[in-house]
């Protein structure tokens, strides 16, 4: 809330309008901030910011899809993927951003879809970084086929599985033993939880394939589907998860100067204690 408040006071002393979301504690804000819900925040405004972490970014994410606005975060969670301009006493990078110098990029996002044994479907909404699907039950193993473009790639075994983009491939699939996609690249990260099989391995696909995920033939499997990391959905043996890439995508904004692979180095701590080669016998 400092950070929000401290925002807004610069923003209004530039004459600009601020919104905030109403649900938020804002009693500590500048009375002229206006407070809206947040099916109304983005229709409302020309840019939006998200202070946190990168689960504030994807919430923010979520806003942004369904009014088409820029989003730009300000970071104040542990990692900082998405949300990479650090807070401090001055707003320098946000006003070189509002008076046009900036870098802008475009995310792709995934698209979840239900497809019940019962003929049913179910939306399960959009996500930035990744679909997944998770057992239910503690202590069961799930087991469940995967395929692309209706072609049959494996029976898994195991907790779960991630569908994941390229802004994704630096979250939950990272720590599946997921392969760091270039955000740039229309590519997807296929990733098993915890298999049960040593071998079974994440895989990289196409931007343009379909993916489908059933659950097996026993009749107590149950799965939950979740879209950034929030709860969409859930399927029983006889259903389908599809995943596509969908024709929305979020546009970022960075400060100039802004390194995806700076920003690797430096929440991944690459290079860091390096040894020095001793050159004597």
């Amino acid at each position: 809330m400092e950070t929000m408040a401290a925002l807004a006071q610069h923003l209004l002393q530039k004459g600009l309008h601020v919104c905030a979301n109403e649900i938020q504690d804002t009693g500590s804000l500048p009375a002229e901030v206006e407070q809206l819900p947040s099916s109304n925040l983005a229709e409302q405004a020309d840019l939006i910011i998200a202070i946190g972490g990168d689960g504030s970014m994807l919430h923010a994410a979520r806003l942004a899809i369904t009014a088409d606005k820029p989003l730009l975060g300000i970071n104040r969670g542990r990692l900082g993927f998405l949300a990479d301009v650090n807070p401090g006493s001055n707003f320098d990078p946000l006003d070189q951003i509002l008076s046009g110098d900036h870098v802008s990029e475009t995310r792709i996002l995934l698209k979840a879809e239900i497809l019940a044994a019962d003929g049913n479907h179910h939306d399960c909404g959009f996500a930035l970084n990744d679909v997944v699907i998770k057992r239910e039950d503690t202590g069961r193993l799930l087991e469940f086929k995967s395929h692309i473009d209706e072609r049959y790639v494996n029976t898994h075994g195991g907790d779960g599985f991630i569908v994941a983009t390229p802004t994704g491939s630096t979250a939950y699939a990272l720590s599946c033993g997921g392969p760091i996609v270039a955000p740039g690249l229309d590519a997807l990260v296929l990733a098993p939880i915890c298999p049960h099989t040593l071998s079974d391995r994440p895989i990289v696909i196409p931007g343009t394939s379909i993916t489908d995920i059933t659950l097996g033939d026993d009749d107590a499997d149950k799965a939950a589907v979740s879209c950034d990391g929030e709860v969409a959905g859930h399927i029983e043996s006889g259903d389908r998860l599809r995943v596509i890439v969908a024709e929305r995508k979020v546009k970022l904004i960075h400060p100039t100067g802004y390194d995806y692979y700076d920003i690797l180095r430096s929440k991944l701590h690459w290079g860091r204690g390096n040894r020095t080669t001793s050159h004597n016998p």
